[in-house]
């Protein structure tokens, strides 16, 4: 791919050069332009800098984003449930416990293993590990996920997500009941302090996130809610309940010991709408609910977890 060469311009004087190239150049992540930095393939006024460079103005900046490596992960024989699938972009249900790309840890298994196996045509953008994948949800998990054929897929599924065009409504069950009807968790979410792998509410290093939710259904120490996404941020909607005093049913990190008998956080993908990235016509998809939440919910609806 050819260079993209940019002038900085007054108002970006002070941002660091990850976080200005990264709202540069919509579709590629963070870590992989951090990456590209420390590999020389993004320089200022011709010279290699650190991660942590502060942007001048008239800064002139040059991004070389190599051709991404052959794939060398392996195709593997899973079952999968496609909900839509095109010459452009495949729409997943992922089940929950299924992680989306191979990582240390999980290198088999993953839904990238298995689309390896449905087909070949993945877009490259994100390299080796995670062909094809835009966004991601946790492993425990369930829902929709929609994965690009093509760099031109990418890009455009990638823009949507940054410029909060996408739709994507989740289901869930949280602990105790809800004040209010429906509402807006508005509040900036880092990594936390005290523990690097978990993510909390904080104005240290931390991105804008917003989520609305409203309660479906209301039960004796439980409460039935959809949420929707504004932002898309790490273990969100599972921060964002937490952080309300409501945290998902199941979930292992966020919330208690004592909980309902889920394997992992209660929480479902249930709608996913973005606009196509060659028609541009707005496709909206849904997912039923998992049967673990759906006898949850029966549980709870007799009177069972009191």
């Amino acid at each position: 791919m050819p260079d993209i060469m940019r002038s900085v311009e007054g108002k970006d004087e002070g941002k660091r050069i990850d976080s200005w190239v990264s709202d540069e150049i919509a579709n590629e992540s963070r870590s992989r332009i951090q990456q590209l930095i420390k590999d020389g393939h993004i320089v200022v006024n011709g010279k290699a800098v650190k991660t942590s460079y502060r942007m001048k103005t008239d800064d002139q900046v040059s991004v070389h984003l190599p051709e991404p490596e052959p794939l060398d992960v392996v195709p593997e024989d899973i079952p999968l449930d496609i909900v839509y699938e095109d010459s452009s972009v495949i729409v997943v249900n992922k089940p929950r416990g299924m992680v989306v790309h191979p990582a240390p840890g999980h290198m088999s298994g993953t839904l990238v293993n298995a689309l390896l196996s449905h087909c070949h045509d993945l877009s490259g953008i994100n390299g080796v590990m995670r062909p094809g994948i835009v966004h991601r949800i946790d492993m425990e998990t369930s829902g929709l996920l929609m994965v690009a054929k093509t760099d031109e897929a990418h890009r455009s599924l990638a823009a949507q997500l940054k410029d909060k065009t996408t739709k994507r409504m989740y289901l869930a069950i949280v602990h105790g009941s809800l004040p209010h009807d429906e509402g807006t968790i508005d509040a900036p979410i880092g990594r936390a302090d005290k523990d690097r792998k978990k993510m909390a509410v904080t104005d240290k290093n931390s991105k804008h996130a917003v989520t609305h939710f409203k309660v479906l259904e209301r039960f004796a120490k439980y409460t039935y809610v959809a949420c929707r996404l504004e932002t898309g941020r790490t273990h969100q909607i599972r921060v964002h309940m937490a952080y309300i005093g409501h945290p998902l049913a199941g979930d292992p990190k966020y919330g208690p010991r004592k909980t309902l008998p889920i394997e992992g956080q209660a929480l479902h993908a249930a709608e996913l709408g973005f606009s196509h990235p060659v028609t541009h016509e707005f496709m909206l998809f849904q997912a039923p609910l998992p049967g673990d939440m759906k006898k949850l919910l029966e549980d709870l609806r007799a009177g069972r977890y009191m």
